[in-house]
This record gives C-alpha cells, structure tokens and sequence, in this order.
C-alpha cells in the first residue's frame, strides 16, 4: 500500500494512537478508510471515464474511415458507371449513325431511281413527239 512497509506502517499506528488516543482512533480510522474508499473509487471512476472517451475517440476514427473507403467505393462504382454509361452512349450513337446512313443510302438511290425514271419518261416524251 502506497510503498510502505510494516514497520512504517506500526510507527504511523503509534504515533496516531499517542496524538488521537485510544477513544478517537477507532472512529478515526474509519474515517481514513472512508476517504481512502471515495479517493480509489473516485480515480476509478476517472479512468473508466477517461478509457470510455478513448474508446469513443477510438470508435469514432473507424467510423470516419470507414466511411471515408466507403465515400471513395461510392466514387469509384460511380466513374465505373459513367464510363460504361458513356461507351453505351457512344455505342447507340454509332447505331444511329449507321442507321442514319442506311437511310441516307436508301434515300440517295430513290433519288437516283426518280431521276433516271423522269429522265427515261422525258425521252419517251421526246420520242414521241418525235413520232408524231
């Protein structure tokens, strides 16, 4: 207890039983072991409270890391996401296009066709004017 050894802790005794007394002691002493009682509960009280707040601490950091990995996963699925989503895009553009120039191409020769078909009318109309 607190260093002492036995022979220090028998003089404390004597000097308290010459200065007290014999009558007083015993209520003294009981005294002493109540404050020694609240002055060790009281120190535990502090470290349970002082080791909760480290756990908290503690507990907060993993929290705030956690959530960070999971901030940067979100991030990460989300550029994932628009990549695909933009060569999806990309991919439905190129559909387009070639659909537009199927188009195109259909258009161009109905063209063609009419004007090869108006040109052979005009000669046929030429012919026969010709014949007449």
């Amino acid at each position: 207890m607190l260093g002492m050894s036995f022979s220090e802790i028998l003089v404390i005794a004597l000097i308290a039983v010459l200065v007290l007394g014999p009558d007083k002691l015993p209520k003294a002493m009981v005294e002493i072991a109540k404050f020694l009682k609240f002055f060790k509960k009281s120190i535990n009280d502090a470290k349970a409270s002082f080791d909760q707040e480290i756990k908290i601490a503690e507990l907060k950091a993993d929290a705030q890391k956690y959530k960070d990995s999971l901030n940067d996963a979100k991030n990460k699925v989300r550029k994932k996401l628009t990549f695909e989503e933009l060569e999806e895009l990309k991919n439905g553009v190129k559909d387009i296009s070639d659909e537009f120039n199927s188009a195109k191409n259909i258009v161009n020769e109905n063209v063609a066709n009419l004007s090869n078909l108006q040109e052979n009318t005009t000669n046929l109309k030429s012919q026969d004017k010709k014949e007449d």
